[in-house]
């Protein structure tokens, strides 16, 4: 039986971790423009839409990740370390017709994950805000 290094059965069989960029799970590229940072294509191109009717007056106070606590930290007895507070962080918000929005752009796949659904049913509960979903 021939032995060889680590290093070298992950060179002829690739294993070992991947070094090279990381894939998101669902496909989606993460995109840098202007300074900003977005989850996907379809997220910056939602900003675009959104900045542009800003700028016609059919919206105010466009904000991008907006962060929302569901609930607080707390510390569970019986573990070492607590427990951090449930945060859900909305793509974008803003007013419209003096009402405001929250919107989340979402995929078919990704708006019926579990924990979607869940911080969406927590933000109507905590807040009484609906996410509007795009």
């Amino acid at each position: 039986m021939t032995s060889i290094s680590l290093a070298e059965y992950h060179k002829q069989f690739g294993g070992g971790r991947k070094t090279a960029s990381k894939r998101n799970k669902f496909n989606a590229q993460k995109i840098e423009k202007d300074g900003m940072k977005f989850d996907s294509q379809k997220e910056y191109k939602r900003y675009i839409e959104l900045t542009a009717m800003q700028q016609r007056g059919e919206i105010q106070d466009l904000k991008c990740q907006v962060k929302f606590e569901l609930a607080p930290k707390v510390k569970i007895a019986g573990e070492k370390r607590a427990k951090p507070a449930l945060r859900y962080f909305a793509d974008f918000t803003y007013i419209s017709n003096g009402v405001l929005v929250v919107e989340d752009v979402k995929s078919v796949v990704t708006r019926k994950l579990a924990s979607f659904r869940n911080k969406k049913h927590l933000m109507k509960t905590v807040h009484d805000i609906d996410i509007k979903e795009v």
